[in-house]
């Protein structure tokens, strides 16, 4: 009998893996070339123990340890640590990230498109896809474990031993595969792909936030989120292994109350319930717009709180930041000159940017739900009816501009209230306001190239991620690891003015609009003329 469970399922792995044979390989070679890049090129940044003892002046402050996480070996400061504290936190999210979109792709996806019900129709056991699915994320995970600490170690760096290596590389995987067992278990819970990518994203972005105020105010919180637990292998200065045998135990957990639901739930249902609709539908739904908000207000009102909380989180730790700031001559001569700003004001326009930028997300991903649509062929319903194309474009457009601003004030207020309530002298709102509403235009160009190519090339829409990934990359690290002018200026966020150190350029402000209009104008040309994909 639980033999019968699983028949067939390294058949079904292998064929999940010939249809992943283009993405899981771009996955693992991009996190394994982008660890290695970053590591073969610290050592020339920071060359002198003088050079790197003053970065690590830099990692004892707050705002950093909430965004890398708590530093260890500050007192001597090597390589290993370093890469460690500047990259571990970043390249595990990525390995989440994967098992996410991964798991959900052959759980809960094929589920709700009927290629559960038609491969189990075959000689395939119940349990079967789950299991195979989380087979061939491990291995991958496996894969990326031994590929990272390998490819560390052929650097031969000043404590980066071979132990330590294989800990960094089993610290992303075990990530990985924890972040594919929760989604497995979200994908039980939930009926449909949207409400597990979801509720798999929210966890992350969760423990993000727990892992970041813990680090700061309270150790002890930072252990109940897996990202917080795996940066305590204080890896390349301890090298503790627990954290990974912790994680990789509650994953197996995880794992088997998802196998134990997978087997006692009606195939296409889930055990959260699905709230029946009303009988008949509003004047609201009569239109493209309403339709398309109706289906994203979840989402839309979840991101709105997420980034509220999110800058509440930032702006908690202001006022430690303040005391930090003033007391560290070191940091004070790498923060922007500013006449007449307080060295928090200064150093607060980063955390806006970064702020700008995950405010994106959510932008983008209510544009590209129209793509979703598509793919899914529920456009060609609504299109089939007296509805012209540049209403259906241009209701998901809408909001996603609209929402733009909405987020950001969001964030704003967020980071206005608790910096009013952490600091003696707190920065007033119409700096916060000026500072995050100057991103907008930045924020619209990122909307704008996504119209494009759902206009002219539905089928790589995915490059919108990939460009808002490279322009986080260059905002949050590019200081840190000195890349030139030219990279910074190929996002548009390099192009937004530091307020209040600097005065904003009315000038290029109009031109960034201007290019956010020309992007989307021409996304709707593109979508009324090219076919829709069946």
């Amino acid at each position: 009998m639980f033999r019968e469970l699983y028949t067939n399922t390294g058949k079904l792995a292998g064929f999940i893996l010939r249809k992943d044979r283009i993405r899981l390989p771009v996955w693992i070679i991009s996190i394994v070339v982008f660890t290695f890049l970053i590591a073969s090129i610290l050592p020339d940044l920071y060359a002198t123990g003088a050079d790197r003892q003053i970065m690590a002046e830099t990692m004892k402050n707050p705002a950093i340890t909430v965004m890398l996480g708590p530093g260890y070996g500050l007192d001597n400061y090597t390589d290993g640590a370093m890469m460690a504290h500047f990259m571990l936190l970043f390249s595990a999210i990525a390995t989440g990230i994967m098992g996410i979109l991964l798991t959900t792709r052959h759980t809960r996806e094929d589920e709700e498109e009927g290629r559960i019900e038609m491969i189990r129709s075959l000689p395939v056991g119940p349990l079967s896809p789950l299991a195979a699915t989380i087979l061939n994320i491990t291995l991958a995970n496996i894969v990326i474990s031994l590929v990272v600490g390998f490819s560390l170690y052929s650097l031969g760096l000043e404590d980066m031993d071979l132990g330590g290596c294989l800990l960094y590389g089993a610290s992303l995987g075990v990530i990985g595969i924890f972040f594919a067992a929760l989604t497995g278990l979200f994908a039980q819970l939930t009926s449909n792909t949207r409400a597990t990518i979801g509720y798999s994203f929210g966890f992350l972005i969760l423990a993000y936030i727990i892992r970041g105020i813990g680090d700061v105010e309270n150790e002890t919180l930072s252990l109940i989120s897996p990202l917080g637990l795996i940066l305590r292998t204080q890896v390349f200065v301890n090298n503790y292994w627990w954290p990974v045998f912790l994680t990789l135990g509650i994953s197996v957990i995880i794992f088997g109350i998802s196998l134990y639901l997978n087997s006692i739930r009606d195939l296409g249902a889930g055990f959260i319930p699905t709230r029946p609709g009303k009988r008949n539908a509003s004047r609201f739904l009569l239109s493209p717009l309403g339709l398309s908000f109706r289906l994203q207000r979840t989402s839309i009102i979840s991101w709105t709180i997420g980034m509220f909380i999110l800058g509440i989180s930032y702006g908690s730790i202001l006022g430690d930041l303040e005391g930090f700031l003033n007391t560290s001559g070191i940091i004070q001569q790498m923060i922007p000159e500013g006449e007449g700003l307080s060295l928090t004001e200064r150093f607060m326009t980063m955390l806006m940017t970064i702020l700008s930028i995950l405010g994106t997300i959510p932008a983008l991903m209510y544009v590209l739900k129209l793509s979703y649509e598509e793919k899914r062929n529920r456009t060609e319903y609504l299109l089939s009816k007296a509805v012209s194309r540049n209403k259906v474009i241009g209701s998901y457009t809408l909001i996603a501009i609209l929402a733009v601003p909405i987020i950001q004030l969001m964030s704003i207020l967020g980071l206005w209230f608790a910096a009013i309530s952490t600091m003696d002298d707190a920065i007033t709102f119409n700096t916060f306001f000026k500072a995050g509403f100057v991103h907008i235009p930045a924020m619209w160009i990122m909307v704008g190239l996504a119209v494009f190519l759902i206009g002219y090339f539905p089928e790589h829409v995915s490059l919108t991620w990939l460009y808002l990934g490279y322009a986080f990359f260059v905002v949050y690290l590019g200081d840190m690891l000195q890349l030139p002018d030219w990279m910074s200026n190929l996002s548009p966020f390099g192009h937004i003015p530091q307020v209040p150190i600097e005065e904003v350029d009315i000038t290029k402000i109009f031109i960034l609009v201007l290019i956010s209009i020309v992007l989307t104008f021409s996304g709707f040309i593109g979508y009324s003329k090219r076919d829709i994909q069946g």
